[in-house]
């Protein structure tokens, strides 16, 4: 049978979600902790492989990420939540599981995906949000022209080819993809880009937040952010911003699959930033 999961990690101490040779990652504990549960005859005769809605990079973290996993073991739906919770680190939390059909995928049946990028900006950094919250220095007295920001995301809203946004190791096979919203939320010191498309290429959305803060600063006009993107060229591009700020919120499916909405509520993001 195939069993879906919806999970909120701390993604600071892993090397991202894909497993790695000599790299703690996600991926890794959560399928020890699945296989601690089922036991080991079980994981011996099904091994233990999940599929994951994004394979989020190092330090970030999610809210509402989504696997899946064949196994032949039957359990009721929160003895899963409670079982592989028991042998997963504090930094990683099961949310729900329930059964799914064959046809889903965790990866494949989605069609939409939200990410939120938490910033602090300001004379100096907060302790209490370290690796929870990306950070700019700003002099006292000084703030982000929010306007600018917002009149430079209008030209990435639709289908695009995002190469000027796209890491050298990113391995989609198309740069093509779309986005279908852009919020800046300000309430200072925090700044907070909700952005929503059907995929992202790898650091795509770090790259976009690095290109919003030098318009932010007055560094480059709104103007610019169009010709980054027709340029499809990385080096024309601000620098990858730091990953400690941005969070898997949401992945979206089809209605058929009822796949649960993601318990925002756990998270420390404000209600009007995750949309509640």
């Amino acid at each position: 049978m195939r069993i879906a999961l919806g999970l909120q990690y701390d993604g600071s101490p892993y090397s991202g979600w894909q497993t790695q040779v000599n790299h703690n990652t996600v991926q890794d504990e959560l399928e020890k902790a699945i296989s601690a549960f089922v036991g080991e005859q079980a994981s011996v005769e099904h091994p233990i492989h999940t599929i994951t809605a994004g394979r989020t990079d190092t330090g970030v973290h999610a809210l509402g990420q989504v696997v899946h996993f064949d196994t032949n073991v039957e359990r009721e739906d929160f003895s899963w939540v409670r079982g592989v919770n028991s042998f997963l680190p504090s930094s990683i939390v099961v949310n729900w599981a329930k059964p799914v059909s064959d046809e889903f995928s965790a990866r494949f049946s989605a069609y939409e995906r939200e990410y939120i990028y938490a910033l602090q900006a300001g004379p100096c950094r907060s302790p209490m949000s370290h690796s929870r919250a990306g950070y700019l220095m700003l002099p006292p007295g000084n703030w982000l022209d929010l306007e600018a920001m917002k009149k430079s995301a209008e030209c990435l809203i639709g289908e695009y080819d995002f190469s000027s946004f796209r890491s050298s190791e990113c391995q989609s096979k198309t740069p093509v993809k779309t986005i279908y919203s852009i919020e800046i939320i300000s309430e200072q010191p925090w700044v907070y880009f909700r952005i929503r498309g059907n995929a992202f290429l790898h650091h795509m959305i770090r790259n976009i937040v690095g290109c919003f803060l030098q318009i932010g600063q007055g560094r480059q006009k709104p103007e610019w952010m169009t010709e980054v993107l027709a340029a499809k060229n990385r080096q024309i591009a601000a620098p990858t911003f730091m990953a400690d700020g941005l969070y898997l919120a949401k992945i979206t499916y089809p209605e058929e699959f009822a796949i649960p909405q993601p318990w925002l509520e756990n998270s420390w993001l404000p209600a009007k930033v995750i949309g509640k």
